[in-house]
């Protein structure tokens, strides 16, 4: 198994980490290796907007009603 040493760790962040681990019974160490595992896992990629939906969708939605566009979009003028 590999080892691995994290240098400049925020002192704050050190103390959370501590806390964390009391409250879920283990060592820094092995919270440590459970945050990593978890960070890791094959989970599947979900992209911001489905990751929005599933998070907000039990809340209910909004319908809005949108004014088509009456003419078509001009093109740019790229001459200057």
């Amino acid at each position: 198994m590999a080892a691995v040493s994290i240098r400049d760790l925020d002192e704050r962040v050190r103390d959370r980490l501590r806390l964390r681990a009391a409250r879920n019974g283990r060592s820094m160490e092995a919270e440590i290796r459970a945050i990593l595992s978890e960070a890791v896992t094959d989970a599947p990629a979900v992209g911001l907007g489905q990751a929005l939906l599933s998070r907000f969708s039990a809340r209910g939605g909004v319908e809005l009603e949108l004014d088509g566009r009456h003419e078509p979009p001009r093109a740019p003028d790229l001459s200057s």
